[in-house]
This record gives C-alpha cells, structure tokens and sequence, in this order.
C-alpha cells in the first residue's frame, strides 16, 4: 500500500471534520490562489490535525478558542464551530469554550464568537 501524501492526508482530515464547509472554502479559493488551498490542506490538516496525542475534539475545542480570541476571524470561527459539532463537541461544551475566552480577549470577542456560535446553532448548512 503506497503512504499518503500530505495533500491525500489532509484533505481526508479535512473532510472528516469539516464536511462541505471546508469544500467550499476550497472552491471559494480555486480561482484565485489554488496554490493556498492546497497550502492549506497539507499544512494544517496534513501535518498538524493528522498529529497523535490530541484527539479531533480536543483540537477543534482549541481551534475555537484560538479564533474567538482572535477576535477577527468570524467565517473560519464558524466554519470549525460546525467542525467541531462533526468530532462530537456539544453546543454546551462550545459555547463554554467561547465563555471562557472573556477572560483572555476580552468580552467583545467572546460576545462575537457566541453570535457566531447562535448563527451555526440556528441557521446550520448556511455559508460561513
């Protein structure tokens, strides 16, 4: 059996935790940096979520809280909020995740990543 690359092993993980989000944020990319959306599936999902010792839940609790607190990324926050939901992360557990990021970034992006979380909870299958 012949190893995976990168890319074959990153997008498996991609579509594993992601689903048709993460195909769109490919097309959504084809047309103007093809090369970055492949930057992006052997990257992140090739070399890193395909890690050991972290599972998939364990991760997207992570990727969370890293984008609430960024503060400034509310289409990939979505995106990995219904990631997360995909590895078994409950709207509870999320919405904890994002409650505790008051205490390191600040209210406002805590409340913009629960308005984020509202949207994915509510209105599920809508771009990001």
């Amino acid at each position: 059996m012949k190893p995976q690359s990168r890319y074959e092993r990153g997008l498996e993980k991609l579509r594993e935790i992601d689903g048709e989000a993460g195909e769109r944020v490919l097309a959504s990319l084809q047309d103007i940096a093809p090369d970055f959306a492949r930057y992006l599936i052997e990257f992140p999902f090739g070399d890193i979520y395909s890690r050991p010792n972290l599972d998939l839940k364990s991760r997207e609790i992570a990727v969370v809280a890293a984008l609430t607190a960024l503060g400034n990324a509310t289409p990939q926050l979505k995106v990995h909020i219904q990631g997360a939901l995909n590895v078994g992360v409950s709207h509870e557990e999320i919405v904890e995740t994002i409650m505790q990021m008051a205490v390191y970034a600040g209210f406002p992006a805590a409340l913009n990543g629960l308005a984020a979380a509202k949207d994915v909870f509510f209105h599920p299958g809508e771009p990001a």
